[in-house]
């Protein structure tokens, strides 16, 4: 009888543990299944989660689900792979942007997320200082426009004449109808260098960098003769008139392209003038002198002035 009775209990023991033992076992599974049916869908970095079904591959789960691929987009695993509970599908959607670049306008369809990342794709090198609108890490919408200003930046150097000055030295010795260039003047040079900037081949900014001379100018020298040979001196009024506005006058008898030498007697300035006109006819007038070589002597104001007046002979 106590035989019986222990391999009873025996029997209950082992019972109880093959119980808990197929409870513990089927408690796993089914934690372990909740853990693996659902299916995870990134759609442009965007998750969603599905209870996933009873679909055979990648395809027939996006079509069961209405998930629509359209042309240019991608999916992985691809749409013929097995789908198996837990898997997880990526979806990258493909965008269509307007690209403005050197000159040209261009649709295009790119499955990139960003400006920085659809330019690259385009196989558009961008320099360190091009302008990119809207900015390169930007994420691309669909429809996107896209606009690249290729910007140039250089230094440039202008050179800009420095005048040179005139010296006229006198020699006494030398006719008064000769000058002689002694030392040729030369300008000298300025130069100028900016920072120019350039947008698709404009210029939009130039600033000043430097400015230097590079080159001095060389005076020019010039010596003019003095020497005078007079012959016959004449004694009377002389007047003014505007003819030709240059050194020249009226003479009654002197021969026609002569030239004089008038002094004002009051002040001891004087002109050499060239005989070019015929006048004046005043009683005591020798000569009318042109307005700017009167002005030479004379104020206008004073009208008429006394004058010596000398024939020149060389």
């Amino acid at each position: 009888m106590r035989l019986r009775n222990t391999r009873l209990l025996m029997l209950l023991g082992l019972l109880v543990i093959c119980g808990v033992s197929v409870f513990l076992f089927l408690d796993g599974e089914s934690r372990d299944f909740s853990r693996k049916t659902g299916i995870t869908v990134w759609d442009d970095l965007t998750e969603f989660q599905y209870a996933g079904g009873t679909y055979a591959t990648v395809g027939d789960f996006l079509r069961g689900e209405g998930i629509v691929l359209a042309p240019g987009d991608s999916v992985f695993p691809s749409e013929e792979s097995a789908l198996a509970s837990g898997s997880r599908i990526a979806i990258t959607r493909s965008r269509s942007y307007t690209l403005r670049v050197d000159g040209e306008t261009l649709s295009l369809e790119t499955q990139a997320r960003t400006v920085a990342e659809a330019l690259a794709a385009a196989h558009v090198t961008l320099d360190e200082d091009d302008i990119v609108e809207p900015a390169r890490e930007t994420s691309l919408a669909e429809n996107s426009r896209v606009a690249i200003t290729r910007v140039v930046v250089s230094e440039e150097s202008v050179d800009k004449p420095i005048p040179y000055a005139k010296k006229t030295n006198e020699d006494d010795a030398l006719s008064w109808r000769k000058t002689v260039v002694t030392q040729k003047g030369e300008n000298g040079i300025e130069r100028s260098t900016y920072r120019v900037s350039r947008h698709d081949g404009k210029e939009v900014n130039r600033k000043l960098l430097a400015r230097e001379r590079v080159k001095e100018p060389v005076t020019e020298v010039v010596t003019q003769g003095t020497y005078v040979k007079v012959g016959k001196s004449h004694s009377g009024a002389a007047s003014w008139y505007a003819h030709t506005g240059t050194l020249a006058a009226a003479n009654p008898w002197l021969p026609m392209g002569s030239y004089v030498r008038v002094t004002n007697t009051g002040n001891g300035k004087s002109v050499i003038v060239k005989i070019n006109d015929r006048g004046p006819f005043a009683p005591g007038r020798i000569i009318d002198l042109d307005k700017v070589a009167f002005e030479k002597i004379a104020s206008l104001g004073s009208g008429v002035v006394h004058v010596k007046m000398e024939e020149i002979t060389n």
